[in-house]
């Protein structure tokens, strides 16, 4: 990795593309604290006259009462830093989709009714600003739902309020959306450009959400060519051409690293297609900002863009640069590479970044060792400022620097460094923000042109999307929020970003801890794998690929060795079964009586082992679980069937299994003092109670074994574990690796095989001391009666995780994009082979057809195949019965008319099980008898007003597992929590992949006996209580109270 100094010295000349580009992935995740102080060695200091004038700013600005607008009154007054603020960009954000008057007054309701609107009347604000406040108010002690209407009048009141107070805020949403909004369509937009002063144009742009499906990606296509068309055809010859920014997720529902195979050429392609226009018209295209795990291959496609006949000696196709992002000055270094090895211009927008929450939080659940981003908003301004100075040096030629910032010290710093320079400056800002200091900024530099970034599009399409942005970054450290907040100094405001950096002793955030320190002092976090990446998925996958034709051995391991008393069977991967993975000798009876003899030989030496020793043996397992990392993912992928992502997650789960149940250990299983009378001294200890029977299933071969293995050791016990007939050869490898970390060969044993041969004898043993099972319900049920039946057996505990018949309700507050993706996740990944996974959506009627269209249209992107090619989305069914089993319920929806969509399948899948994602209708859950273990989505109406009795429907199955909530709606949420009979809810996300120490899981009823597997009480089961008093007095002597007699 080249020091950052080495791009502002004449060596950069010297290096490659190949040797620039390489840089870029290593900043990834580089340590923050070197990097901001790197960056701190090359700022240049602005200058005392420059800041004097940005600080002039702010105090022209804030004197300036009659020219605030009023949304930056309305910002500064309801900043995200109160209640209010939050809530009502949450209603805005939400209010104009919704289709049905029913719902959208709930929402109202919900979100005016918690807030204290008095406390914002002020006489300083401007008249318009106090008639909102005062009509909140008002609105609020109309709707409140904690007033009880007592009189005819007052019920009569209620009614009538209610539609005034919904048109009210609907047209209230809807200036709001005119402020953020410039124009509902590119036409009208473009004579608006005539409105703004002298050398300003704009930055149009077709921005939404990202493309879910290719409908919707077709859709932003004709967008962004309707607009460069007519941006060509308007006569601007009086101000600077107009531009058109393209969002390449716009364009491709797939914009994925790992779709990159094709995704390149197919992107490449579209944008070729808007390029020729634009280079005909001479219409500059911007590609715009993506998050961090697209900004390789959003560099791959706008490289192959540059070096196409379309854009040679143009000069119109520039790209965003994000300079929270690590990886900015890198970015900048390659750019200019490129631009003079074509000898092209190259525009390029120096923003500060869009997605910063969304990276802190997405590197935080892929475990990865630091963040893409700055946690620093000062070191993203320094970020900024350097980036600047590189734009505009003498090295720089080619690239033609557009800033786009709101904050008064940028402005004017780069100012004072484009006097140093021959560049023509440009600055840029969102429609509706910012407009104040460039009133100023301008005033000062007439002759700098301004760039207004400017949204096209419905206000009910765009205003939630730009709200979005707001609520995601505009914390209240915000320059645009702060402006006008006089708790804080015009000269505290425009401090330098090197000065108040130089002032923290961290040159991080304290406060936003490391990911790999997430979880701390409960745990350590599991280390994740960077995907994103070309360049690290590449070497990732040239570990994996030596084991991707390795063939694994697995028997019955009894007392440390593998005993083979039978045969050996050619096991084969379930997406090709002509795949071989390994070989197999399943146990025998012999096997079982001698594992019980052993484990109970093994208990006793176990148990007597300190529990921080056995903490430091699963400590040193999770190490080797990590260091043998691409070996187990191979195994997942061949013999379980998972994809890349999957594999990777089961192994991070099986470690932070064993970090966080060895901390529980040696904070918990510890002797502790009770209380007692004088004399008598109470302890209460904790010891295993003799052999556990972990069975495990084949949905999550590594995770769930080592979950269920490691709580059971660690509380003193032996263990005998029996995996899934399907998946034996992952056991047999980790229970290797569980000996190598230290284990005695005496205190576990493996017991392959399939249930019907092994079962019953493994259950009904008088040895038995606890089971920990997860599985069906039905086999449960079996287990237990087995228990039951044992002729002078003690009764042990049993342990179970099972299945369920697990919804999602979404009402019409829901937004369908983030609903359509939580479901295709909930309701796909793992091929719906999770007990987790989706299986009865719930959609209000008012909104269902839209969601369904998206659903299919989602769908139809998805690839269902072999998990070992990193683009696959879903891989195959465990094994034939179960893929019989849900191709006869597929047939049954069919016969009976029930079926709405069904993907299709090609015939290399006739190579193993596949089943493909499958929509049906029904009408209620009840028509489900049994639980459909795949891929398949069943949907159900409702209206708003049968809430309760969906939620009674759910109840009744006597499933409880998991349960998913598509609300902005938190009365409608806290109620559906209130009363769903479930273990898991998940709010606003997919119900999938709970965290351990997290997201404890496990069900109610039928799907589970508790505790929950991955929470505070699961280890605790595995153990017994003891406790021993003793007379301390028994020699006539109380030493205790007679020392205290003594002292007083």
């Amino acid at each position: 990795m080249f020091p950052l100094s080495l791009y502002f010295s004449e060596q950069q000349v010297k290096w490659s593309a190949k040797q620039l580009w390489n840089n870029i992935p290593a900043h990834y995740c580089t340590d923050e604290t070197d990097l901001v102080t790197q960056l701190l060695e090359l700022a240049q200091p602005i200058d005392q006259q420059h800041l004097e004038i940005a600080t002039g700013w702010v105090k022209n600005l804030r004197a300036d009462k009659e020219n605030q607008r009023y949304l930056d009154q309305f910002l500064k007054t309801f900043s995200l830093e109160t209640d209010e603020g939050i809530l009502l960009l949450s209603l805005a954000e939400t209010l104009l989709r919704i289709p049905d008057q029913q719902t959208a007054d709930a929402l109202i309701e919900d979100k005016l009714s918690s807030a204290q609107w008095q406390r914002y009347f002020d006489p300083d604000n401007s008249v318009l600003l106090n008639t909102s406040v005062w009509g909140l108010a008002l609105s609020q002690q109309l709707i409140d739902p904690k007033t009880e209407p007592d009189n005819i009048f007052s019920q009569l009141m209620e009614r009538i309020s209610r539609p005034v107070i919904r048109s009210a805020l609907t047209q209230a949403m809807n200036h709001l959306g005119e402020r953020f909004v410039f124009s509902p369509n590119i036409q009208s937009g473009l004579k608006r450009i005539h409105d703004l002063g002298r050398n300003q144009t704009c930055s149009f742009d077709m921005l939404g959400e990202a493309a879910v499906t290719n409908q919707d990606a077709k859709r932003y296509f004709s967008a962004y060519l309707e607009a460069i068309e007519a941006v060509a055809a308007q006569n601007l010859e009086d101000r600077p051409a107009a531009s058109v920014s393209v969002k390449l997720s716009a364009l491709h529902p797939r914009l994925e690293p790992l779709k990159s195979a094709y995704i390149v050429d197919e992107v490449t392609q579209r944008v070729l297609h808007l390029l020729i226009v634009a280079r005909t018209e001479d219409v500059q295209i911007t590609i715009d900002a993506e998050e961090c795990s697209r900004q390789e291959l959003s560099l791959q496609i706008f490289e192959t863009l540059l070096r196409s006949e379309i854009c040679k000696d143009w000069g119109g196709l520039g790209i965003a640069v994000q300079a929270y992002s690590k990886r900015a000055l890198p970015i900048l270094a390659w750019l200019n590479f490129i631009a003079d090895e074509l000898q092209t211009d190259i525009p390029v927008r120096l923003v500060k970044g869009a997605y910063w929450d969304t990276e802190i939080k997405q590197a935080q659940q892929q475990g990865l060792t630091d963040y893409p981003v700055y946690s620093l908003k000062q070191a993203t301004d320094l970020s900024y400022q350097v980036c600047a100075q590189y734009l505009l040096s003498d090295r720089c030629s080619r690239l033609q620097p557009q800033f786009a910032s709101h904050n008064a010290t940028n402005i004017s710093h780069i100012i004072s460094l484009a006097e140093q320079s021959n560049k023509t400056l440009e600055f840029q800002r969102l429609h509706g923000m910012g407009e104040a200091i460039y009133r100023e900024a301008l005033e000062h530099s007439p002759d700098t042109q301004l760039r207004i970034y400017a949204p096209i599009g419905a206000h009910q399409q765009l205003l939630p999307y730009l709200v979005r942005r707001l609520l995601e970054n505009g914390a209240n450290s915000s320059f645009l929020l702060q402006q006008f907040d006089t708790d804080i100094t015009p000269e505290q405001l425009t401090a330098p970003p090197e000065t108040q950096l130089q002032a923290l002793k961290l040159k991080r955030n304290p406060s936003i801890p490391l990911p790999t320190d997430l979880y701390q002092p409960t745990r350590e976090n599991s280390e994740g794998v960077i995907l994103d990446s070309l360049q690290q998925r590449a070497q990732q996958l040239e570990k994996i690929e030596p084991f991707m034709h390795h063939q694994w051995q697995a028997a019955p391991l009894i007392n440390g060795e593998s005993v083979k008393s039978q045969s050996a069977e050619i096991t084969v991967s379930p997406f090709d079964l002509a795949r071989q993975t390994g070989q197999l000798c399943n146990a025998t009876e012999e096997d079982v009586r001698e594992a019980y003899a052993v484990t109970r030989a093994g208990f006793i030496s176990w148990n007597n082992h300190p529990v921080s020793e056995r903490a430091k043996i699963i400590q040193r397992f999770a190490t080797l679980l990590e260091e043998h990392r691409e070996e187990l993912i191979a195994l997942c992928m061949r013999e379980a069937g998972k994809t890349l992502r999957d594999a990777i997650n089961e192994i991070r789960e099986a470690v932070d299994f064993c970090y966080y149940y060895a901390h529980e250990a040696t904070n918990r299983l510890i002797s502790q003092p009770m209380p007692s009378v004088t004399g008598e001294e109470n302890i209460l200890s904790y010891e295993g109670r003799g052999i556990f029977l972990c069975i495990s299933p084949w949905n999550f071969p590594l995770a769930i074994w080592t979950g269920q293995v490691v709580a059971a050791l660690l509380a003193g016990n032996s263990v005998i574990s029996k995996p899934a007939a399907s998946t034996p050869l992952i056991a047999y490898r980790a229970t290797q690796l569980l000996l190598d970390a230290g284990i005695p060969k005496d205190a576990i044993a493996l017991l392959p095989g399939r249930s019907q041969e092994i079962g019953p004898q493994l259950t009904s043993d008088f040895r038995l001391s606890g089971v920990a099972f997860t599985g069906s319900t039905r086999s449960a049920t079996d287990i237990v009666r087995q228990l039951t039946l044992r002729d002078g057996a003690s009764i042990v505990p049993f342990i179970a995780e099972t299945g369920g018949q697990n919804a999602m309700i979404v009402d019409s507050t829901a937004l369908p994009e983030q609903v359509v993706k939580d479901v295709i996740e909930s309701a796909f990944n793992s091929a719906g082979q999770r007990c987790s996974a989706l299986r009865v959506l719930y959609l209000q009627e008012e909104t269902a057809e839209q969601i369904e269209a998206m659903l299919k249209g989602a769908i139809h992107t998805l690839k269902v195949g072999n998990p070992c090619e990193i683009d696959t989305d879903i891989g195959p069914i465990i094994n034939n019965n179960a893929m019989q089993g849900l191709h006869g319920h597929i047939e049954h929806c069919r016969e009976h008319r029930r079926l709405m969509f069904e993907a299709d399948l090609k015939e290399q899948h006739d190579t193993g099980y596949f089943v493909a994602p499958t929509l049906v209708r029904l009408h209620t859950i009840e028509e489900l008898s049994d639980e459909h273990f795949g891929p398949i989505l069943h949907i159900i109406h409702y209206q708003a007003d049968n809430l309760d009795r969906i939620i009674e429907e759910i109840n009744r199955t006597g499933y409880g597992l998991t349960l998913g909530v598509h609300s902005r709606n938190n009365q409608t949420i806290e109620h559906i929590c209130n009363h769903a009979r479930v273990g898991n809810i998940y709010i606003n996300r997919n119900q999938i992949g709970a965290i351990v120490s997290s997201q404890p899981f496990g069900g109610m009823g039928l799907s589970g006996t508790g505790p929950k597997a991955g929470g505070p009480n699961y280890l605790m089961s595995f153990a017994q209580e003891k406790t021993c008093s003793t007379n301390t007095s028994a020699n006539g002597v109380n030493p205790q109270l007679l020392n205290q007699s003594i002292q007083n």
